[in-house]
């Protein structure tokens, strides 16, 4: 069998040769990417860490209860930020929501819109489909090695490599719930003399509105399993002490900080289900 692998087809070469060429030719773009991308987490890092702690749990607490009108939803968000405060850990608790909210800016940008376009658009939903299934099945510490070479170590690359694994979630939520508007829909808006934009905002979106919050959350919820991930390539967080614990093999750092992601996690969820009162 020596022959086979003697003549082995060499895709790492090719990968990397194409990793080569962008990084010479692309530097400019990937600059001003990165620095956009900073630009965003510092942004949303220091509206989560200039208010005390207390005002902005007080702040996420009124937002559930807006969102939900129930005062008990309400008051398990502000107990579970609460324990994560008295666990020390908000400061790692904010840069772990900086690169959530942070993932969630970009996905949602881009995956709505290529989701919508998919659904109106068979073929291009076609072709997209195996890209997709590679991005959500190819490990994601592959993607860490690209997020490094490209943009360094810290909080942008993590960012890179979550949102690479996170966007085909809001893809194929937004494209599901455009190609579910029922026919009788389209067509009564059609009759009506809707233009195609109008049928889109008035009708499509409007129905789909579930899946694309039904994808927001899972876009929230992947993200957030991206952070000890993140960690590894220099992203601040909650991720960092579990890191940490690895190395050390402290099992009641492990657990601590690994319980705080998972009380952030159900706070989160919480707070965005909208479609489940």
């Amino acid at each position: 069998m020596d022959w086979i692998t003697d003549n082995k087809i060499p895709v790492g070469k090719w990968a990397a040769g194409i990793f080569d060429w962008m990084q010479a030719h692309f530097v400019v773009f990937f600059d001003a990417l990165s620095d956009g991308l900073e630009a965003l987490i510092d942004a949303i890092l220091w509206g989560l860490q200039t208010p005390h702690p207390l005002i902005v749990i007080a702040i996420f607490a009124a937002l559930t209860y807006a969102l939900h009108r129930s005062w008990k939803t309400a008051l398990l968000v502000a107990a579970g930020f609460l324990f994560i405060l008295n666990q020390d850990y908000w400061e790692e608790t904010t840069e772990s929501l900086t690169l959530v909210l942070s993932a969630c800016v970009v996905c949602m940008g881009l995956g709505v819109p290529i989701g919508i376009a998919a659904a109106h658009r068979p073929r291009l939903y076609a072709a997209m489909r195996p890209v997709l299934d590679l991005m959500q099945t190819l490990p994601t510490f592959v993607y860490l090695i690209p997020a490094i070479v490209f943009f360094g170590i810290g909080m942008v690359p993590g960012l890179i490599a979550t949102v690479i694994f996170v966007l085909p979630a809001p893809i194929r939520l937004t494209h599901l719930g455009v190609t579910s508007t029922p026919q009788e829909l389209l067509e009564a808006a059609q009759a009506f003399g809707a233009t195609p934009h109008q049928t889109l905002v008035k009708v499509e979106l409007p129905y789909a509105l579930p899946q694309i919050m039904t994808g927001l959350n899972q876009t929230i919820m992947l993200s957030l399993s991206m952070v000890v991930i993140a960690a590894l390539v220099g992203a601040d967080g909650l991720g960092v002490p579990v890191v940490r614990a690895l190395n050390q093999v402290n099992t009641a750092l492990g657990f601590e900080s690994g319980f705080v992601i998972v009380v952030l996690a159900i706070l989160l969820d919480r707070m965005l289900r909208l479609d489940r009162k």
